[in-house]
């Protein structure tokens, strides 16, 4: 037989039930009403439900089918009138427990099979939170006890799962040994594993540029829209998708033998499984994405490393401590909206926290190996929570809505991190304002130098003009040896000539001189610059200086007095060229000698 998929509603005086079977015969339908019993047989289709209510057959109920949709509507009369139906949404819950063809759990409640079993067992889940659990003397075990003791799952009753799945241990759970392992080394190796991966540089860049998690602070998950039913007790109206209905349905349908101490475990393990997802919905915008299934996992103790909790302020220490070592936003606002964010979950209800578990299952589901934490927690989880008494969900609400975290609780010395950064921003802070005024004052002592320091460079280029000038015409006249070349490195030197026939000063003086005149204009302009030295370089390359000139020039001259001939022959020896010779190409010259006085030559262009 196959199970269809169906969903119930009510009002004050009927309930509803839609149920959806394609493709059979409308006219053979079969319906059974009996208090809280109903069942419907449509071949190849069965169902079977335990009403939380009683209904009855009395002719007023009414069906009708649906052929292109292939839905059947039933509508059937409470035998009540005005009672309301509370957890029409646990769909497992309302299938009836299977028969003696599926295979048997090694332990059984028998108490749901007997009168006497099911008033104990409903003392029992009407008892108020008791979180004073009771404590015994530690006892040391054998280390074959050990071996046997080592539980973890849903209430701590699995054990032996990852030694048949070693492949996929690692990409799981972060403990290395699950199954020779106790729960006090667990949390020995968990907290020393987020002590080693806490990062100050990640934390504190996280803290001082935090536009994006001010933006995320601002985003709402689903559930902040939710408001309370007057229907339902002051529970939420939540709605469930097409396939949060259909998992529902696959769910098997069973009963839970908890201890004391394991219910008060199992409770907190729920709100460590629910705090990474409210973390993961808002740093994601209601969006899973590829990393989800990492986040989850990695953020809850119980997930990770198969932690079991005997407080609630420990759920909450070992959640932020996580959430500030590994995801990718590590802000302390974001711990503190996720628990909000949590309580606010089950503030509406368990309708809420099963969505919410129904979500984390499909994301598991469809990531490998994460799928194993299905079977380990979220499934017994689904079914779990849909047999948990309303009041039991808003009592742990309130819990959490009165607990408290605080940077100092999670011992990674956060606010002394805080304080050092602060004062380095502080000193940074402080060192640019007082490089800026520095910079200020030097650019006003600069400026009124600046006049200072320029007639003084006018005075000074000045000065050496005139040295400079002074000890060109020296040179000039002391000369030195050394043949008919010009020199390479300052070619606007000539060679001095002898007292018979002296060089004329006057041009090449002026040439320099001219120069000089120009590099001192402010108003000449690099180019003019260049212009004129290229001019006068050209010039003296055409300078020729002429040994034989000197000879003939010598021939053609008036006899000399015997002072004035050795002045000449000294004058000779010491210089080799005494004449130029121009080049007619540029400006030819004509060089006159007067026979009269030498030293009184002209020189006529």
């Amino acid at each position: 037989m196959i199970t269809p998929a169906f969903d119930l509603s009510q009002d004050p005086d009927y309930l509803t039930l839609n149920i959806r079977v394609p493709y059979t015969r409308t006219s053979a339908f079969d319906l059974f009403i009996d208090g809280t019993d109903f069942k419907f047989f449509a071949k190849p289709y069965f169902l079977r439900l335990s009403l939380p209510g009683r209904i009855l057959e009395d002719g007023r109920e009414k069906a009708k089918f649906d052929i292109d949709k292939g839905l059947f509507t039933l509508r059937v009369p409470k035998e009540t009138p005005g009672e309301h139906f509370e957890g029409l949404q646990m769909l497992t819950s309302l299938l009836a427990p299977k028969g003696s063809r599926s295979a048997k759990p090694l332990v059984e409640d028998l108490r749901s099979f007997s009168i006497q079993g099911a008033e104990n067992y409903e003392e029992d889940d009407e008892e108020d939170f008791d979180w004073q659990v009771e404590q015994e003397v530690y006892m040391e075990s054998s280390e074959g006890e050990l071996g046997a003791q080592q539980k973890y799952g849903f209430g701590n009753q699995r054990s032996g799962v990852f030694a048949r799945l070693q492949d996929e241990l690692s990409d799981v759970i972060d403990v290395k040994n699950p199954e020779g392992t106790t729960a006090a080394e667990r949390r020995q190796a968990r907290l020393e594993a987020e002590a080693s991966a806490f990062s100050p540089d990640h934390y504190l860049a996280d803290l001082f540029e935090d536009d994006e998690v001010k933006r995320l602070l601002k985003f709402r998950p689903w559930w902040t829209k939710l408001s309370p039913s007057p229907e339902l007790e002051g529970e939420a109206a939540v709605s469930f998708t097409d396939d949060e209905k259909e998992q529902l349905r696959k769910f098997n349908n069973r009963s839970y033998l908890l201890d004391k101490a394991s219910r008060h475990h199992t409770w907190l393990g729920l709100a460590d499984i629910l705090l990474p997802y409210s973390y993961e919905m808002r740093s994601t915008e209601g969006e899973h994405n590829v990393e989800s299934p990492w986040t989850i996992r990695k953020l809850s103790g119980t997930l990770c490393w198969l932690e079991t909790y005997s407080s609630l302020q420990e759920v909450l220490v070992s959640f932020g401590r996580r959430v500030l070592c590994y995801p990718l936003h590590r802000h302390f606002a974001l711990v503190s909206s996720a628990l909000s964010d949590t309580a606010k979950i089950f503030q509406s209800g368990k309708a809420c926290v099963l969505k919410c578990l129904l979500d984390i299952h499909k994301v598991f589901r469809e990531n490998d190996p994460a799928y194993i934490l299905n079977d380990l927690y979220l499934t017994d989880y689904c079914i779990w929570i849909q047999r948990v008494k309303s009041k039991k969900v808003t009592a742990f609400a309130g819990l959490l809505q009165k607990a408290s975290l605080q940077k100092k609780d999670l011992e990674l010395e956060l606010e002394e991190l805080e304080e050092a950064a602060a004062m380095v921003v502080d000193e940074e802070r402080d060192g640019e304002q007082g490089a800026s005024q520095s910079a200020a004052i030097s650019r006003g002592d600069s400026s009124g130098a600046s006049s200072d320091s320029t007639s003084s460079s006018s005075l000074s280029d000045e000065s050496e003009e005139s040295e400079a000038e002074g000890q060109s015409c020296t040179e000039f006249n002391q000369g030195g040896g050394g043949g008919g070349e010009t020199s390479k490195d300052s070619p606007l030197q000539p060679q001095p000539t002898s007292a018979a026939f002296p060089i004329p000063q006057e041009p090449t003086s002026t040439l320099f001189s001219v120069e000089r005149k120009v590099d001192t204009l402010p108003s000449a302009s690099e180019g003019t610059k260049q212009l004129i030295q290229e001019l006068g370089e050209r010039l003296v390359e055409e300078l020729e200086i002429s040994h034989d000139s000197s000879h003939r020039a010598g021939r053609n001259s008036a006899p000399l007095s015997s002072g004035e001939a050795n002045t000449e022959a000294t004058s000779e020896r010491s210089s080799s060229g005494t004449f130029l010779k121009l080049s007619p190409r540029i400006n030819p010259l004509l060089i006159v000698q007067t026979q009269d006085d030498p030293d009184d030559s002209d020189f006529i262009s």
